[in-house]
């Protein structure tokens, strides 16, 4: 059902579906043939989730998974909430995995439609330099202690950030037709 939620939802804002909830060293997984979540890992100790992260349904990155999202929003909420949001921007990367493959791995960045202490925030730039530094070492930190790493090559406006999601629909869509030509080319073998 949450693979069907689309990405956005009506003047420009987006669904995220949260996986982990701010405040959790528990990383939680959506586990699309399931519908579940499932725990993930863990992360060591002192370490939580800055807000709450999920995805952005209906989009595919180029690591084969949904786009990711941080959602700032004041208090944590669950895994499976659906949260709209106003995106404001993007910290880009690449992640090298332990299998020493590197991947575009974006962060978009957004805030939720009911957040009060971030609701005048446009753009990324809008927020304390502070926080969005804080966030990158979050992201950085978060790879080196599962054995990965997370190079940031930037952080973007609302603009980019729009152009991944919208890049990221289409990667599904065409991944998805793709799948359904396969099944159809493999049912009339059959």
């Amino acid at each position: 059902m949450l693979e069907r939620l689309p990405a956005f939802h009506r003047e420009g804002r987006i669904n995220a579906v949260i996986e982990t909830p701010r405040g959790s060293r528990n990383k939680f997984t959506f586990d699309a043939e399931s519908g579940t979540f499932r725990l993930g890992k863990q992360l060591p100790a002192g370490a939580v989730f800055p807000f709450d992260f999920g995805f952005v349904p209906s989009t595919l990155a180029e690591d084969g998974d949904p786009l990711d999202v941080l959602m700032l929003l004041e208090t944590a909420t669950f895994p499976g909430c659906v949260v709209r949001g106003r995106v404001v921007g993007v910290i880009d990367g690449q992640q090298t995995g332990r299998s020493g493959t590197t991947t575009a791995n974006p962060r978009l960045i957004a805030v939720a439609t009911k957040s009060t202490e971030y609701a005048a925030v446009r753009r990324l730039r809008e927020l304390p330099q502070a926080l969005i530094d804080e966030i990158t070492h979050f992201f950085v930190s978060y790879n080196a202690a599962t054995g990965k790493n997370y190079r940031p090559t930037g952080a973007f406006g609302p603009r980019k950030a729009t152009a991944m999601i919208e890049a990221g629909i289409r990667r599904r869509q065409n991944a998805t037709a793709r799948r359904r030509k396969r099944r159809r080319a493999l049912r009339r073998v059959a």
